[in-house]
């Protein structure tokens, strides 16, 4: 069998290499999984990826981004179960990912479908198979948050929020390439916080601060009100789709995004056809302090992303007075309440 890192491109071969010299064998068979493969047809940055397609010389997926987590957790522990945990955070992700999460009204922690990971699993007769072959039980690899190295708390450093950092430095603002990776990423290592917990971390200040000072031009883009009103604005699509019976939800666990986005153009709601039409070539986005009435108006109140890594003399932000600045002017800028879309 073609070991799945032998299809990718030199640079998605590159970026893994970075993350981890070895791609260990055993990732294949859970990566070629029916479950695992179905994320390459998810995009990693929602609905937005669609509106910049024009800006990303690389498609990344959730299958990317999920192996990627995996790389760096073996990377740092060469434990199996944790990196299986890491592979699989998101493997309960459907098409338009986060857009769901804003519909179901959890724009603030978007976690609302984290707990269909332990179904997922659960009904997939070629994962389990593959864990009762490895001797690993279910339970150890349905919750990535039970291993701090994967993920934890804002604003810690974890596998995750450290990957979707590193890739979105190059999709969305160019602010990193490989080589500005691979220096940042060859200075981390494990420490333990002010808790005692296991937490990534920089072993040098300076590489510390340039992480942060290439992570705080994403940091406002996370909260901006482009993305924000688009990734609320396919999540009402989805709902408009369901509510004239065109789909129902099972089929975001079938169908790629490019398909469902098919349907918004070919919908025999007009309205909806004519809507996803603006949105993906007229659409101005707007900040306001009140909402707006006969707009797609929706608030801005949301995850607030951004990181405040350990060092090896204490939390960045307390050892460093440039990172300071940088967290303190984001934490402290005044966001509007709303956003709409003009159209």
């Amino acid at each position: 069998m073609t070991r799945y890192i032998d299809r990718l491109s030199d640079f998605r071969k590159d970026y893994y290499h970075i993350l981890s010299k070895e791609f260990p064998e055993f990732l294949d068979d859970y990566i070629n999984t029916k479950e695992m493969l179905r994320l390459e047809g998810v995009n990693q940055i929602c609905g937005s990826y669609w509106r910049k397609k024009n800006i990303f010389n690389n498609k990344y997926s959730v299958l990317d981004h999920s192996i990627a987590v995996a790389l760096i957790i073996w990377n740092f522990t060469h434990d199996k179960i944790q990196t299986l945990a890491g592979l699989f955070h998101d493997i309960s992700s459907p098409a338009f990912k986060h857009c769901l999460d804003f519909m179901n009204g959890d724009a603030e922690t978007q976690e609302t479908l984290e707990d269909d990971t332990i179904d997922v699993i659960r009904n997939s007769k070629e994962i389990m198979s593959l864990l009762n072959r490895d001797g690993i039980t279910l339970e150890e690899v349905v919750n990535y948050k039970i291993y701090p190295i994967a993920d934890n708390e804002t604003p810690k450093l974890s596998a995750d929020r450290l990957e979707y950092t590193f890739m979105n430095g190059i999709y969305l603002k160019e602010v990193r390439n490989l080589d500005i990776i691979a220096r940042i990423y060859n200075d981390i290592d494990v420490f333990k916080d002010e808790k005692g917990m296991l937490e990534l971390g920089f072993k040098t200040i300076s590489i510390a601060e340039q992480f942060v000072f290439g992570a705080k031009e994403l940091w406002p883009i996370w909260i901006g009100s482009e993305d924000i009103v688009t990734i609320y604005f396919f999540g009402d699509m989805l709902k408009r789709l369901f509510q004239d019976n065109i789909i129902e939800l099972n089929d975001l666990y079938k169908l790629s995004e490019q398909e469902i986005m098919r349907l918004f153009a070919t919908s025999k709601n007009k309205k909806v056809a004519e809507d996803y039409t603006n949105l993906m070539t007229k659409a101005v986005f707007r900040d306001s302090d009140i909402f707006v009435l006969d707009k797609f108006c929706v608030s801005k109140k949301t995850k607030k992303r951004y990181i405040n890594p350990l060092t090896k003399k204490g939390r960045l932000k307390d050892v460093s007075n440039k990172a300071k600045k940088y967290i303190t002017e984001f934490l402290d800028n005044k966001v509007s309440s709303y956003a709409y879309l003009d159209i």
